[in-house]
């Protein structure tokens, strides 16, 4: 095991120990999922789930969005912010998935091997590499590594990264610095350590459960 595995590991065992076995929403079928983590984009929690609900609200089915008028989907979704570029994404999604599957249907994502199924995803414009791996691991359960804003910021201050690599790049990275059956609380966790301790601005690295393994909080704060 190199010694930024051994990190690896030991970040999700403290973090683990501190927070206990993460509790996430119910997982939503892969389509439900795709279409949220869209309107996640650059907005926070509360106003994707706001957004998501009213959509469901407005449209029985996603059949019903994907051939609705597209100021009315713009409308649905406005919580989730950037609507005009959200709406369009989705409708566009919804129908390319029904043009090459017949139906909206990701199910058979879980028997494709894990990069060909990534890959399948990714084609469709507004799917990157985090949306590929929130629909994968959550609504799929395949192992695939997500990584989102304070997963970006809190793997750099441990030292699990470069500081210089791109998002895209840290996802395959910490896929092979993690164990995939961590995938799952590891994600979240360190997610959770990002809110409410590894803060952007102001991380209180104090009472960070990584204090002593952490490159910034043994080096940077004083």
């Amino acid at each position: 095991m190199s010694d930024l595995a051994a990190l690896a590991l030991a970040v999700h065992a403290r973090l683990f120990a501190f927070y206990g076995q993460p509790t996430c929403r119910n997982p939503l079928p892969a389509v439900d999922e795709l279409v949220s983590t869209i309107l996640s984009q650059n907005t926070n929690d509360t106003n994707r789930d706001r957004a998501f609900a009213a959509l469901r609200a407005r449209f029985p089915t996603w059949e019903a969005v994907r051939d609705a008028r597209l100021d009315s989907v713009i409308e649905a979704i406005r919580p989730a912010g950037l609507a005009n570029q959200k709406g369009p994404r989705i409708q566009q999604v919804l129908r390319k998935i029904t043009a090459e599957r017949g139906a909206l249907d990701l199910s058979f994502l879980s028997d494709l091997p894990l990069e060909e199924a990534r890959a399948w995803l990714m084609k469709f414009k507004g799917v990157g590499p985090k949306t590929a791996a929130i629909v994968l691991l959550f609504s799929l359960g395949r192992p695939a590594f997500p990584v989102d804003t304070h997963i970006y910021r809190v793997t750099w201050r441990i030292g699990l990264r470069p500081e210089r690599m791109s998002v895209e790049e840290a996802h395959a990275h910490l896929e092979r610095l993690f164990p995939s059956e961590t995938y799952y609380a590891a994600h979240l966790n360190i997610i959770r350590l990002g809110r409410e301790i590894c803060a952007a601005r102001q991380p209180h690295c104090p009472v960070c459960p990584l204090r002593d393994i952490c490159f910034y909080g043994r080096n940077v704060v004083k």
